[in-house]
């Protein structure tokens, strides 16, 4: 008995193919089925995650950055509070040029992602195996910016692409071109266009010329590496490379070109460019423009947790302005006094400058740049390179211990003389005192210079055993929703040996409950005092900023005394 079955009938849009191809075919056909399935599968998720961010944060004004001290109390500062925003009116049509040239030459041809380049960066990354290149459009750098999207993944990438299309849903090119510029940093801790060009040029954006255009455009990929303000010559290149791109992209040529380079770019000094009000918390824009830049954090609303004993600031700030002042005020005085000088006088009265970092981390308790910051922006605490004198003596003393020789307490010169003046830079060198130092035996006798900075981490390096520390003023980094973008992983290196660190800071006089010690350099320029308190160590230097003697009455050593019993035991 035979079973009758129907025979198997190909399509007819199959028969004009080989046999011998039927079945590939339609393999491939099923796979490309599943695949599309796949596709819309995987679009779909992405769209509803996308959808869960808000957009009107995109257009949303950028909350201020908040600093709080070290016991999580906000610091007197709001860095953004007062941020002006550009219009897209305000925006130079040579600023758009110059930001397509540079940034994304088919902004205003594709729908937010630019597929065609997004290929080429995937291939690329295949070949690198590694996340190389990016491919980013201006706008989904606008969605990465807004919604703080940095993780290197794949997963990161198709909710960013997502999100972008979004956003170009919602908004028109020439708003994205808007929000994007009031968004992203400039360096110098400047967000926005409008902030930077009143920053760097002290004029509204819609008045730059286009040199100050090309430059402030150029210095988009690297804020902190080419801003203008620390490093000229790298922001002009990053002009240079703009400029060429427009020149590819026909839209100026060599002649113009060469006009625009000729322009003059004159910067705003730097006593009116910030907003700060003390040499702290200027210094602490100043590490969060570095950290922003090497951890490529560009989002706002940050929460700055910084190392500030704000209670402790206050105190040395207090002592050290009084006993300036009534040394100023004594009999005898016959220098300028800070009493007699106005705002934004070039100030020639005595100065001060005086750094405390915590003996356990390194991290700075308080930092004063000088006596008045409305004065003077002059931070010199890592600006002033000064001649120690006599202070120099505990690390003379370190110097000699390390390589196992006799420490002479009272007499620098016998001790150093055991080891000899090379290997006594070298020592000292490594304890963080920068130079540069005399190479007779004149260094035995304080002939060897130091900011207060690196003083005050050589004084911290002896009372830690001998633990070299990094200083720094920022501890976290979070933003407005409690994330941590940012955290200070501390850094100490063995510079010397625990005991030549103690045999050294036995040098230390005990007064008080802490320990001191003062001294000054023989021409009597420069004063100092080292303490070491139950926390921090602290140095304070004295004098001019143009050095000369400090004063004949009353005695140096007197001011230095007053400050030591103003200070206390905290």
């Amino acid at each position: 008995m035979s079973t009758w079955r129907p025979a198997s009938r190909f399509p007819k849009w199959l028969s004009w193919i080989p046999d011998w191809c039927h079945a590939p075919l339609i393999w491939m056909l099923r796979l490309g089925i599943a695949a599309l399935i796949a596709f819309l599968a995987v679009a779909f998720f992405y769209f509803l995650q996308s959808s869960k961010f808000d957009l009107d944060e995109v257009a949303a004004i950028p909350a201020r950055t908040t600093i709080l001290d070290r016991n999580g109390t906000e610091i007197e500062v709001a860095w953004g509070s007062n941020r002006r925003l550009a219009r897209r009116q305000d925006l130079p049509d040579f600023m758009i040029q110059c930001l397509e040239a540079r940034e994304d030459a088919r902004f205003y041809e594709h729908n937010g992602v630019d597929f065609r380049g997004l290929a080429r960066a995937t291939i690329r990354n295949i070949k690198d195996r590694d996340f190389t290149q990016g491919a980013s459009t201006l706008s989904m750098q606008l969605a990465r910016n807004t919604f703080e999207m940095r993780a290197k993944s794949i997963h990161r990438k198709l909710l960013e692409i997502a999100l972008t299309l979004r956003i170009e849903q919602r908004y028109s090119k020439d708003e994205i071109l808007t929000h994007y510029l009031n968004r992203i940093y400039f360096g110098a801790g400047c967000h926005g266009i409008e902030e930077a060009s009143r920053s760097y040029f002290g004029k509204s954006v819609s008045q730059l010329d286009k040199g100050q255009i090309a430059m402030l455009i150029g210095i988009i990929r690297g804020p902190h590496l080419f801003s203008p303000t620390r490093n000229l010559p790298g922001a002009r290149a990053q002009q240079d490379e703009v400029l060429d791109r427009m020149i590819a992209m026909g839209r100026i040529d060599e002649a113009e070109k060469k006009r625009i380079e000729a322009l003059p770019i004159k910067l705003v000094p730097s006593e009116h460019r910030s907003s700060e009000r003390s040499y702290a918390l200027h210094a602490i824009r100043e590490e969060l423009a570095e950290i922003l830049e090497t951890s490529d954090i560009r989002l706002d609303g940050l929460i700055v947790h910084t190392t500030l004993a704000t209670d402790w600031q206050l105190r040395l700030e207090t002592d050290l302005s009084e006993a300036l002042s009534e040394a100023e005020k004594a009999p005898g005085w016959d220098k300028p006094t800070h009493a007699g000088y106005q705002s934004g006088e070039t100030p020639e009265y005595l100065q001060c400058a005086a750094v405390t970092l915590e003996s356990e981390t390194g991290s700075v308790l308080a930092l004063i740049g000088g006596r008045d910051f409305l004065h003077s922006r002059l931070d010199r605490t890592v600006q002033a390179r000064r001649d120690l004198g006599t202070v120099i003596e505990p690390w003379i003393a370190a110097a000699a211990a390390e390589r196992g020789k006799r420490v002479i307490p009272g007499n620098p010169l016998l001790t150093g003389r055991q080891i000899g003046p090379a290997e006594t830079e070298r020592i000292i060198k490594r304890c963080g005192i920068g130079g540069p130092f005399l190479t007779t035996e004149d260094l035995f006798r304080g002939g060897v210079a130091s900011t207060p900075m690196e003083l005050a981490t050589a004084l911290t390096t002896l009372v830690s055993n001998g633990k070299r520390p990094q200083p720094f003023l920022i501890q976290k980094i979070s933003n407005a929703d409690g994330k941590t973008l940012f955290t200070r992983q501390t850094s100490r290196s063995q510079a010397i040996s625990s005991n030549a660190a103690k045999e050294a800071s036995s040098i230390l006089k005990q007064v008080a409950g802490t320990r001191s010690y003062t001294g000054a350099t023989g021409s009597g320029r420069d004063a100092w005092l080292l303490r070491v308190g139950p926390t921090g160590s602290t140095v304070v230097w004295l004098g001019f900023d143009s050095p000369e003697r400090i004063a004949k009455n009353p005695h140096i050593d007197k001011i230095l005394d007053d400050l030591v019993k103003r200070l206390g035991n905290n």
